[in-house]
């Protein structure tokens, strides 16, 4: 038996995994004691992000084989546990760098322009057009850390709108042919001399708190924020704290330490006009959800025969 936390594609489920008996419940994720009843006879999971994978659950699942993770950060799943049970863990590598990779660019340019965030005052007559005058996206810099598949893309997508591209990747080797178009930079020269942050790595120890107060001091006045990896990489507090200031320009969460968002949590952040945040959705599409379905399905179909 397959059992299925959350969202998926459903003319996947019935086309890739037809010929398996499947428990679908796109909110079975909240169902602790459900979801433990399911696994007793699951030979494979398939999650996203809200599924928290820990041992006490993969040692309810004594038949389970494989977890296919719709997206691809690990972060909610045991994978000591699955290493010590035998049980393949799948991501869907590369299936949503596009969707991700066009939030970055479509965000960074709705913050860098100014203008489209004017329509609650637009509408109460506020014709202050000098207000709203933002700066073009061509010509700047953007800094991207981490040069992963996603951060690349992001870099192609800069590239082909007039930007300079910098990055810091201390893990990708210097003859890496991505490094002909894009300056390698230190950490220490990427927040002085971007004018675009764009952030594109995994949450460790090394990464925690990347982004935090030093790091917001050196960045160019005015320089903006874009976080599409993952919560408790840049700290939100600083963040808010130098928003306020007018030191950093803009930014853009996806991702926040603490998911999803409580109301309690998100009040740090009223009052400031010069943000966008989104419940961990930059990587969703209709057309990435059908990717993603579609590799994760396959993977787990050929697991399980």
């Amino acid at each position: 038996m397959i059992v299925i936390t959350e969202f998926m594609n459903e003319r996947v489920i019935q086309e890739q995994l037809g010929q398996f008996p499947v428990v679908y419940n796109p909110e079975l994720f909240n169902q602790v004691d459900s979801l433990k009843d399911h696994m007793s006879s699951a030979q494979a999971l398939i999650v996203r992000n809200k599924t928290q994978v820990n041992k006490e659950l993969i040692t309810t699942g004594s038949q389970l084989k494989c977890i296919g993770r719709l997206g691809v950060g690990l972060d909610n799943i045991d994978l000591n546990a699955c290493t010590e049970r035998n049980i393949s863990v799948f991501p869907a590598t590369g299936a949503n760098n596009i969707s991700v990779a066009e939030y970055v660019i479509g965000t960074a340019m709705v913050l860098m322009r100014n203008a489209y965030l004017s329509s609650a005052s637009t509408i109460h007559g506020d014709w202050n057009r000098t207000e709203h005058i933002g700066s073009e996206i061509n010509g700047k810099t953007l800094g991207i850390i981490g040069l992963g598949e996603i951060g690349q893309l992001v870099a192609e997508y800069a590239c082909g709108l007039g930007m300079k591209v910098q990055a810091y990747d201390p893990y990708l080797k210097s003859e890496h042919p991505v490094w002909q178009k894009i300056k390698p930079v230190d950490l220490s020269e990427l927040s002085k001399t971007s004018n675009i942050i764009s952030l594109h790595v995994p949450l460790v120890e090394a990464t925690r708190n990347l982004i935090n107060r030093d790091f917001l001091s050196m960045c160019k006045r005015g320089a903006i924020i874009i976080n599409t990896s993952r919560g408790g990489i840049l700290d939100e507090e600083a963040l808010v704290h130098f928003l306020q200031l007018g030191h950093i320009g803009g930014a853009a969460l996806d991702v926040f330490a603490t998911e999803p968002l409580s109301c309690a949590e998100g009040q740090k952040y009223s009052g400031l006009n010069n943000l966008i945040l989104t419940p961990h959705i930059a990587g969703v599409t209709i057309e990435s959800n059908y990717r993603v379905s579609k590799k994760i399905a396959e993977l787990v179909a050929d697991c399980l025969k």
